[in-house]
């Protein structure tokens, strides 16, 4: 089964024994929620040709890019440089009479902990102004069946 993009949340994380998570802000884009292992060398003397293992898997800066908003943009710079819970939540439902949709996370959660940046991007002529979130991991990306 396919599933679009839309109703993807970023969220933020409170609470210290149990989380509990609200929508962060929309956003427009979100990064890849993995990586692929580094392949370790594990040739010997006796192979014809190059034999690998997986080492540790690749966890990059996971960047978002949203529209900017001055008064999301503070909210982000509050949360600067401090190791938060944050994710990734595959769908919710729609708002009824055009109210925004609530996140549900019914097709998958990706939770991780991290520390947050934010900086006005670049824009030219006739374009929407953005902001990209960079979160730093400082944890594994963690999956969960959506419920």
């Amino acid at each position: 089964m396919a599933t679009s993009t839309y109703l993807t949340f970023l969220m933020h994380g409170t609470g210290t024994s149990t989380i509990t998570y609200e929508k962060l802000l929309d956003i427009k884009e979100f990064p890849d929620l993995g990586g692929a292992p580094e392949m370790l060398d594990a040739t010997t003397l006796t192979n014809k040709g190059r034999v690998y293992i997986p080492g540790i898997q690749e966890n990059e800066a996971l960047t978002f890019t949203t529209n900017y908003d001055p008064t999301e943009y503070a909210a982000l710079v509050a949360l600067a440089n401090q190791d938060e819970a944050y994710a990734v939540w595959f769908g919710g439902t729609e708002g009824a009479g055009g109210a925004d949709p609530t996140p549900t996370g019914a097709l998958g959660k990706f939770s991780f902990r991290g520390m947050l940046s934010v900086f006005v991007s670049g824009g030219g002529v006739n374009e929407v102004r953005d902001m990209t979130i960079t979160i730093a991991p400082s944890t594994d990306i963690t999956f969960s069946a959506g419920t």
